[in-house]
């Protein structure tokens, strides 16, 4: 469904063009596909190169929350990451995967840290991942993979229970961690 979706959206954008209409906001209209294949995946010492962002925001009081997405084959629940590709910067695919996944787009901020941890799908492969805080600036109501993921917001506590995979929990620690001391220098000044 994903890939006629794809299609229809961009019949859809060559049919505008033809006709010479313009839609307040197209410019960001091609980002509604997502980046498919390995072909361009970047690989280490046979490790596979991830990246991803902790989407987060402030609420009711300056409350920390996360935004959490649904895996693509299941109902667990994780930070958006996927492959960094060669042909980009590594925060230019950590801001291209979480719009892709999670349907936010804001400001990446300076990398939290770097996890080795093994693949779920596949025994003997690894994978290093690079995750950075991003503050949420836009909620996009359609995004590439939509259809396919859930998305939810929850305080910073509840994002570190539902995540199950340790790395995730430690990422998000080292974020609790940096909001915490920005709040205590902002609190002495």
């Amino acid at each position: 469904m994903g890939l006629f979706l794809s299609r229809n959206v961009v019949s859809f954008l060559v049919y505008l063009s033809s006709r010479k209409i313009e839609l307040a906001g197209t410019e960001d209209m091609a980002c509604l596909i997502s980046r498919t294949g390995r072909h361009l995946q970047r690989y280490d010492k046979g490790c596979r190169q991830v990246v991803g962002c902790i989407p987060y925001r402030y609420r009711n009081g300056g409350e920390l929350e996360i935004l959490l997405i649904s895996s693509q084959k299941g109902k667990a629940m994780m930070l958006p990451k996927g492959g960094w590709e060669t042909d980009e910067s590594m925060e230019e695919a950590a801001l291209r995967e979480t719009m892709e996944e999670a349907g936010v787009k804001g400001k990446v901020e300076k990398m939290l840290g770097k996890w080795r941890y093994q693949s779920k799908s596949q025994a003997r492969t690894y994978h290093v991942s690079y995750m950075f805080p991003m503050l949420v600036k836009e909620q996009l109501e359609f995004w590439p993979e939509k259809t396919v993921r859930q998305r939810r917001w929850v305080s910073a506590q509840e994002a570190k229970d539902i995540c199950q995979q340790w790395w995730m929990k430690e990422a998000l620690d080292v974020l609790i961690s940096r909001v915490m001391q920005e709040q205590m220098r902002g609190d002495e000044l």
